[in-house]
């Protein structure tokens, strides 16, 4: 696999585009946007991981940077 599409394949969100008949009276969707979670790609939980301290990982829902996904809406206008 080249660099380039490896790194398509691990980016935390995806695209693609639902396909529309000819024949469908509806306006087309357009792109679409899914999340995968960091674990999907990590696979076996190495030993001696870096940790949040207690404070910041009760406020992010995990103790392991590695794990920690927020969630971007791909659909806000303006982006970041």
């Amino acid at each position: 696999m080249k660099d380039n599409q490896a790194q398509a394949y691990y980016t935390k969100t995806k695209t693609y585009i639902p396909y529309r008949s000819p024949y469908d009276p509806c306006p087309p969707i357009g792109v679409k946007y899914y999340s995968t979670p960091p674990n999907l790609y990590l696979g076996f939980q190495p030993p001696n991981l870096q940790q949040f301290p207690p404070h910041e990982a009760l406020k992010k829902g995990t103790l392991w940077p590695v794990f920690y996904d927020y969630y971007d809406n791909p659909y806000k206008k303006g982006g970041r």
